[in-house]
């Protein structure tokens, strides 16, 4: 219990600093102390009380109020104005002295400089703004006005032309006259009307070199990954931990589960890696995450990420780079969870029998492996079997929970990128909001999914705007989406 608590605190406090830090300036460990507040109350029922079940009271008020209290502890903590997701914050700035007056300067012109203090730096001169205004054709997008914000310039209007033409357009005219110096973001407006931003390009070459400029780090921690699932690979076997110390010979049986779990979430990462190389975007090689094995987690491994360090040019490179790592470590894990399956021996459904009991496995948990099963050991499964499922079933079974956990529509996970394609930022967030209260009422059905219940709502639910985020997906993405 302690153990997943200071991991739930770590995971917790990045997701948190990450996510707010630069919007609000309440501190991160406020925020992090009522997020996580849930956890320690009911964490200290558990050990006051032991097994007795908690109270739906304390289940449920803090898991109302914290969440209420964290909006309202960011809202209070915001500053007077929002700055754009593409730039950092500014450091905060002394309030400027009254201007002295002037011996040659009149009683009236005093007076006007004191009420009509100097306003806020441009992010472009007026020179800029009259040549900006010539990289919006008429035909293409009719602009109206500039608006500007604390490092960013609004453009509002109308559009003319398709959104993909307009922008081609108007991020080519604008390249030629700024270079490098502003990203140009297209958004719908909550009137529906699309507008441009320019924001600071803080994505220059040097970082994006650096950020791909660490296989080092990444083999690091695939080879200490493959170390931890081959060590969880041979207790899942069935080796007693004290055979494992007598005999090192042991662990060679631990690599057709380590090997088969590395393969699905390998191909899963790589996907998305090489997606992103597609479109050119910066991203980090696939980093694994090892975990020495325990009771309360047996499998080794917490899986692998990559890291995105460039904004997405448009919706279809969203879709692509969420889509294809759930395809592809699907596409793996469907033939390695039916090898497992066919190695693993049927025992007797009993009532210890569910979908997180190895030695006793209920496969009508799940429909896909309801149906694996059956074409696996046909006729000899019954209604009445359960499986004591070979360490590969094991590790395919982790393929398709690590597989659906990931196509859950909210934030950043691969659904929640889907979505955003699909339908747009702003629907992406509702699906993401009703997503994330379905999870929790079915957690109390399943209390085994009350942990993830939690862990996505601290999930930010926003996903970043891509380049342009207007023009919509082809039929066939759609379909494939759906």
């Amino acid at each position: 219990m302690v153990f997943w608590l200071v991991l739930l605190g770590i995971f917790t406090y990045v997701i948190v600093r990450r996510s707010v830090a630069d919007i609000t300036r309440t501190p991160v460990w406020l925020l992090w102390g009522v997020m996580m507040m849930p956890a320690f109350i009911w964490t200290a029922w558990t050990m006051i009380n032991g097994d007795t079940d908690i109270p739906i009271l304390w289940l449920l008020v803090p898991l109302i109020s914290c969440p209420v209290a964290y909006w309202l502890l960011i809202q209070w903590g915001r500053p007077n104005r929002q700055y754009p997701s593409f730039s950092k914050r500014p450091a905060a700035k002394s309030t400027p002295a009254a201007p002295e007056a002037s011996p040659n300067q009149s009683a009236s012109e005093v007076i006007a400089q004191v009420t009509n203090p100097t306003p806020p730096l441009r992010p472009i001169s007026k020179e800029d703004e009259e040549a900006l205004k010539s990289c919006f054709p008429w035909g293409v997008y009719y602009l109206r006005n500039i608006e500007y914000r604390p490092q960013a310039v609004v453009c509002r209007g109308s559009l003319r032309t398709s959104p993909g033409e307009a922008y081609k357009t108007i991020s080519a005219n604008v390249q030629r006259l700024f270079q490098n110096r502003f990203l140009l973001v297209f958004q719908e407006g909550l009137d529906g009307k699309p507008f441009f931003t320019l924001v600071p390009n803080t994505f220059v070459t040097q970082r994006r070199k650096s950020v791909q400029a660490r296989p080092v780090v990444a083999l690091a921690l695939l080879f200490a990954t493959l170390l931890t699932t081959t060590l969880a690979g041979v207790l899942l076997s069935g080796v007693a931990p004290d055979d494992l110390e007598a005999s090192l010979s042991q662990m060679s049986t631990g690599l057709p589960y380590s090997l088969s779990l590395l393969a699905i979430l390998a191909v899963h990462e790589f996907s998305h890696y090489l997606t992103a190389c597609r479109y050119r975007i910066a991203a980090t090689l696939p980093y694994f995450i090892p975990v020495p094995p325990a009771n309360i987690f047996p499998f080794g491994t917490f899986g692998a990420f990559i890291q995105t360090r460039s904004p997405m040019p448009h919706r279809q490179a969203l879709f692509d780079l969420g889509i294809s790592g759930p395809l592809a470590g699907l596409l793996v894990t469907v033939p390695i969870l039916f090898w497992g399956l066919s190695h693993s021996s049927l025992v007797t459904l009993t009532e210890e029998s569910s979908i997180f009991n190895f030695n006793s496995f209920d496969p009508g948990a799940s429909l896909m492996i309801a149906l694996l099963s059956r074409l696996a050991l046909g006729r000899e499964i019954l209604t009445t079997s359960a499986l004591n499922l070979h360490p590969v079933a094991i590790a395919g079974c982790l393929g398709i929970v690590v597989t659906a956990l990931n196509l859950i529509p909210v934030g950043q996970l691969d659904g929640g990128h889907i979505v955003h394609a699909m339908f747009g930022q702003r629907a992406g967030v509702v699906i993401g909001q009703v997503t994330r209260l379905l999870v929790l009422a079915l957690a109390f059905v399943h209390s085994e999914l009350l942990i993830w219940a939690i862990l996505l709502f601290f999930m930010p639910i926003v996903d970043e705007p891509a380049l342009n985020d207007v023009s919509e997906l082809d039929n066939a993405r759609d379909l494939i989406g759906l």
